[in-house]
């Protein structure tokens, strides 16, 4: 079952940057891009690398380990060799609390 979970502070992600999170069992990178938050499962669905560890280029995250790219909007691969998408969350913001609807499997 789906739930929110407040996972930081918004204001911890600065403009430009992406940061990962625990979210129950889950690790979930927050991209900020242009003041709006993107929130995405923080593994690659090529080799399990972190995707908050790679470079943010607008709206595209680049895996550090082998270069697949990801829109963090939808979850898309969009370069690979990573095929398969990642998973994207719902999110929002409450009194700076960061929260993400995750379904903690």
């Amino acid at each position: 079952m789906a739930e929110w979970v407040t996972i930081g502070s918004a204001s911890t992600v600065p403009e430009g940057e992406v940061m990962s999170f625990g979210a129950g069992s889950r690790q979930v990178a927050i991209a900020n891009v242009e003041g709006d938050l993107h929130a995405f499962d923080d593994v690659c669905t090529h080799q399990q690398c972190s995707l908050a560890e790679g470079d943010l280029d607008g709206t595209t995250i680049e895996c550090p380990c082998h270069g697949s790219q990801f829109d963090v909007t939808t979850g898309e691969a969009v370069h690979g060799p990573a095929v398969d998408p990642v998973d994207v969350f719902q999110s929002k913001v409450e009194d700076d609390g960061l929260k993400v609807l995750v379904n903690d499997e």
